[in-house]
């Protein structure tokens, strides 16, 4: 599964994407909003909920990288919606990038071909987006994909 757009690929992990994953995990602003850093164990994890759900249901977050250079810029992609959701069942699209690629438009273009590959590929209605509300950062980025609250 590979996914391009002018500027980024989304793909899926390899083994190579844990250390630029866990390096950026490790950053406590990057990951203020998404439950605090991660452990190592906890990365691994994440690679492995990532390649199980994409086997299972064709969907994950996926790797961001700069098609320029290969860069890793972090990852993006759709997610079956957290169980403890008032409206579940939903699929959440979700983003995470490493400090170094802010400010860029690379969240607001990763989540558009994500969502583009939801709604063509996987026939999708509705693809949903959740954060906190004093994260104006990922707000805007909503707000760019055209979603409303």
């Amino acid at each position: 599964m590979r996914i391009e757009t002018d500027r980024l690929i989304l793909r899926l992990w390899r083994v190579e994407d844990l250390e630029p994953f866990a390096q950026m995990s490790a950053d406590p602003e990057i990951m203020q909003w998404l439950g605090g850093v991660l452990t190592l164990d906890q990365v691994q994890a994440y690679k492995v909920r990532a390649d199980t759900s994409f086997a299972e249901l064709g969907m994950c977050r996926m790797v961001i990288e700069r098609r320029a250079d290969g860069a890793f810029v972090g990852s993006c992609g759709l997610m079956p919606g957290h169980e403890s959701v008032p409206f579940v069942p939903y699929t959440d699209v979700g983003w995470r990038l490493a400090r170094s690629a802010w400010g860029q438009g690379y969240a607001s273009e990763a989540a558009a071909a994500v969502m583009a590959d939801g709604f063509t590929r996987l026939g999708l209605d509705e693809i949903t987006a959740i954060t906190a509300q004093i994260n104006v950062r990922s707000q805007a980025v909503m707000q760019r994909l055209g979603m409303r609250r």
